[in-house]
């Protein structure tokens, strides 16, 4: 099953992630992949905020991944150095812990990422307009958008 949904303003984008962020627990993991500039960062700061995060929500590109408290803890990571590397930055924990995850360019470690999650690619159609393809990997993800999307 996937869902997909056109957004026609930043406000909406965040909307969105703030919706979604209202239905996470500990444990989930959503997987952002878009171009450069199709909004995976903006995505992830309106996320946290639904978590109840305060702190500035930056790309964590050079340090891999960042961490946040707020309702949920809450683990930011962009993969895009890790291309063409074997390094296992310890992903039981990270992904298996209390925390929700999202990950950057997931792609490049699709064998470590957990077998269920929530897989979302954005498209930039225009300056503003974007178009979100959910992609619910097992049971709870897909309950996950259907409230989502109700």
């Amino acid at each position: 099953m996937i869902f997909e949904k056109e957004v026609m303003s930043l406000e909406e984008t965040q909307s969105l992630a703030q919706s979604l962020a209202e239905l996470l627990k500990a444990q989930d993991t959503i997987t952002l992949e878009g171009d450069l500039g199709a909004g995976k960062t903006t995505f992830t700061q309106a996320l946290a905020k639904g978590l109840g995060i305060t702190r500035t929500v930056n790309s964590p590109t050079f340090t891999i991944m960042k961490q946040y408290e707020g309702r949920l803890p809450f683990n930011h990571l962009d993969v895009y150095r890790l291309a063409d590397s074997d390094e296992d930055l310890g992903w039981e924990e990270i992904f298996y812990g209390e925390a929700v995850s999202v990950v950057e360019w997931a792609h490049l470690i699709e064998e470590d990422l957990p077998n269920e999650r929530l897989a979302i690619e954005i498209y930039r159609i225009d300056e503003d307009k974007r178009k979100f393809v959910l992609k619910p990997i097992g049971e709870r993800y897909e309950r996950l958008c259907e409230e989502l999307f109700k």
